[in-house]
């Protein structure tokens, strides 16, 4: 049975706390893991929340401040470990290359996978799989930064009352599914399109093109609402959102599921993130994200 879920490992913003460890997420999606912006203790929240080495088949960092890719050092060396017998591919802003380089072999241990590195240096697609097709975009940050989204083929829904009216049933919906016509009768006249899901990956940015490219019709928006939005002048000037606005964002591309993490150490009730959001007149399902926390993929339309 396929499962897509987010699994949060870590929410805080520069700095851990005692109840939130640095970035870090995984994003199962079918029978695939990709692990985006493995802040320092990642390995150890992976082991706490279920996620093994072997679950990992991509790495997606948005940029190369320490939160958001301190933990590479130590994930990398456990897949090499547990000798993960897949490949394993990378993806970061190609102008930070030598500081993945440096977390990379940031120690001596002895390499056992095949780890790929496929850096980003402009907006467009990375990847294209049977089961989605990885894109970027560039953020606005102090350092380079990118986003990414995941968006899945369209597909056909099969419509039962359209089938029955043309007498097509058992083995005959497979046909008409695999060759497209059956009797005359077209897949169009007895389906719909089935919009695939989109899940998008919004880390440390200004307001910027890229956010709302990104967002654009997302099952499932994962980013950053660092500040409040009484702070929203420290916000822009050090390259990050508010709750507000990140919720401004999700209403107006039309996001079914907000999910708002990266918190600053400096508020203490992260409600308030939630209050703020709903203010600004996001009415889609909410998440204030949480340590350990999962959250599934919205059911398809």
């Amino acid at each position: 049975m396929s499962v897509r879920e987010l699994v949060v490992l870590g929410t805080a913003s520069q700095v851990p706390t005692r109840h939130r460890n640095h970035n870090g997420y995984l994003l199962r999606w079918d029978g695939e893991g990709i692990l985006f912006d493995p802040g320092e203790g990642t390995q150890r929240q992976m082991l706490r929340a279920g996620v093994a080495a072997h679950d990992l088949n991509r790495i997606c960092v948005t940029h190369f401040h320490g939160d958001h890719s301190l933990g590479l050092a130590g994930v990398i060396q456990r897949v090499n470990l547990d000798q993960v017998p897949h490949e394993i591919t990378a993806h970061y802003p190609r102008s930070g290359r030598r500081f993945f380089e440096r977390l990379r072999y940031a120690t001596a241990y002895r390499e056992t996978v095949t780890l790929t590195e496929a850096p980003v240096d402009t907006d467009g697609v990375l990847a294209r799989t049977p089961g989605y097709t990885l894109e970027a975009r560039k953020l606005s940050h102090p350092v380079e930064a990118y986003g990414y989204r995941l968006v899945e083929p369209d597909g056909r829904r099969m419509l039962p009352e359209r089938l029955a009216a043309h007498g097509i049933e058992g083995p005959d919906i497979g046909r008409i599914q695999r060759e497209g016509t059956l009797g005359g009768v077209s897949l169009a006249e007895v389906s719909e399109v089935r919009r695939g899901q989109r899940f998008a990956f919004v880390m440390d940015t200004r307001l910027c093109d890229g956010v709302y490219a990104l967002a654009d019709g997302c099952d499932l928006l994962v980013i950053e609402s660092t500040f409040l939005d009484e702070d929203e002048d420290l916000a822009a000037e050090v390259g990050h959102l508010t709750a507000g606005q990140a919720a401004r964002v999700a209403r107006e591309a039309g996001v079914r599921h907000l999910v708002l993490t990266h918190f600053s150490q400096r508020y203490s009730d992260p409600e308030e993130f939630a209050r703020q959001a709903r203010a600004a007149g996001y009415e889609g399902e909410l998440t204030v994200a949480r340590d350990l926390q999962r959250v599934g993929l919205p059911k398809r339309r």
